[in-house]
């Protein structure tokens, strides 16, 4: 697909994906998007369990897609050089799992070449973030309450992006959350540039349709 890494980024949410198939799933999109996007969670920071660290190695080995892994866990500081060793490319970890060890973790992460992201959920005042926006690569919005896919868009939670905007010009903002061609026009006005999607692109009968219409 021509521009693939062109702005907005798209970047798939494989938990959206057909874990038996993954390789394959992963394969399904590979043409026609720069990113993955890897939600790890373990049942205590968000009600749900999916894949840790391992997993990520076993898809760094057959895509050289970007990995864009999302920690919705517990003590991230902990964990996050398993997953830097594994292959990631951009590690987001959540400012309330972090609170005052975010910048150390920030630090961390890109002490080490690799990207850092920091995420809120929809219950997060935006504002809390801004003093570390200087020191990241990306701010991901949630506008869901994060642990599962297929989740209803939250209008509310999409005016934060234009905040985080207003304070930095440069960085990349990700949203994730329901997000489908008429959500996407939201983010996008909104100052968003790069989107997260699982089901809207995994259950579409025509995908490379499907991210067309969230780019355009």
């Amino acid at each position: 697909m021509d521009n693939i890494n062109s702005y907005p980024i798209i970047s798939p949410s494989i938990l959206s994906a057909d874990f038996a198939c993954l390789k394959d799933e992963i394969k399904r999109v590979e043409p026609y998007v720069p990113w993955i996007h890897i939600d790890v969670m373990d049942g205590h920071f968000v009600p749900n369990i999916t894949i840790g660290a391992p997993v990520v190695k076993s898809i760094r080995k057959v895509t050289d897609l970007f990995l864009d892994v999302h920690l919705m866990i517990e003590d991230p500081g902990f964990y996050v050089d398993s997953f830097i060793d594994a292959g990631s490319d951009l590690i987001t970890f959540h400012f309330e799992a972090a609170k005052e060890k975010t910048l150390e973790i920030i630090k961390k992460i890109k002490s080490k070449n690799i990207k850092a992201g920091l995420s809120i959920k929809p219950k997060t005042d935006e504002k809390e973030i801004i003093k570390y926006l200087d020191f990241l690569d990306m701010v991901l919005i949630m506008t869901v309450e994060p642990g599962f896919g297929g989740q209803k868009f939250m209008e509310d939670c999409a005016k934060k992006i234009k905040t985080i905007r207003e304070f930095s010009k440069d960085i990349l903002i990700q949203v994730d959350g329901g997000i489908n061609d008429k959500t996407a026009k939201t983010c996008l006005n909104l100052g968003a540039n790069c989107l997260v999607s699982g089901n809207y692109i995994y259950k579409s009968p025509d995908i490379k349709s499907a991210i067309l219409s969230l780019k355009n």
